[in-house]
């Protein structure tokens, strides 16, 4: 292997979030410390309407404190330490803003941007696409909800959007993961959104891969921490990983591609 093949872009699933506490500025900073091509964080609306960064719709695991996300104001979210689940040395992070999420990326890693609610999370993110100097290459929302991808495209045309799909083993077809990747195509099309971003499941194969790349449609694939699974998806052709752990894997791809050996396991 040559040092010329490429490899797969690695994005930070919540920040470096195996080192430091997910979906905080701590973990964003370390992603791109340790080379981060891109970051990935989750979002959600506060009672008030600012956007913040947390995956859970409750604040019971992260924020310590059993609070609904979308009952609670933003300052009263603020008080919350965001960190202190994962260890002491963490304890003064705090919930952060998208804004804040933003200022702290440089321009050529882009983030990211998992939608965890509908469409009314589109008006609060396109004020402050609106009032910012963001390029349609620096947020990528990503999400489950189709009705907020496709008025996000009617919306912001120039910008990319990805469908979220986990794939499931369910009637009609007792045994095969739905939905099939004719399905998953048209569903793509219809949405007029740039790709796929999908779990990385057995179903997701050589065959799949191929037949969403001839139709135009690049994968980010979710959650890959072993690096011969990387490895896998990597040779099977899919555009990014992304991981808890993008130093580690960052690393084992640089051997592999310059030595042409496994490197760290």
């Amino acid at each position: 292997m040559s040092g010329s093949e490429q490899l797969p872009q690695i994005i930070a699933h919540r920040g470096a979030s195996e080192d430091a506490p997910e979906n905080t500025l701590a973990a964003f900073r370390l992603a791109l410390e340790q080379g981060s091509d891109a970051v990935e964080g989750d979002f959600r609306l506060s009672k008030d309407g600012t956007i913040v960064c947390i995956h859970d719709s409750h604040g019971r695991r992260t924020l310590q404190k059993n609070v609904e996300i979308k009952k609670t104001p933003f300052e009263a979210l603020r008080k919350l330490s965001a960190g202190s689940w994962k260890g002491k040395q963490w304890v003064a992070e705090k919930i952060p803003t998208l804004e804040e999420i933003l200022d702290l990326l440089p321009e050529n890693v882009p983030l990211y941007l998992e939608v965890k609610a509908g469409p009314e999370f589109l008006e609060p993110l396109a004020k402050i696409i609106e009032n910012r100097p963001i390029q349609p290459n620096q947020l990528i929302p990503i999400s489950y909800s189709k009705p907020f991808l496709a008025q996000f495209k009617e919306r912001f045309p120039e910008f990319k959007a990805y469908l979220i799909l986990k794939f499931e083993r369910k009637p009609p077809i007792i045994g095969k993961h739905q939905p099939g990747i004719d399905q998953v195509i048209q569903s793509l099309k219809e949405l007029r959104v740039d790709g796929l971003d999908c779990k990385a499941q057995t179903c997701v194969d050589r065959d799949f891969i191929k037949q969403l790349n001839k139709a135009g449609y690049p994968l980010i694939l979710w959650t890959v921490n072993d690096l011969d699974e990387a490895k896998k998806y990597r040779d099977l052709g899919a555009l990014a990983l992304t991981t808890d752990r993008p130093g580690t894997l960052l690393e084992f791809f640089r051997d592999y591609n310059e030595r042409g050996i496994g490197g760290l396991r």
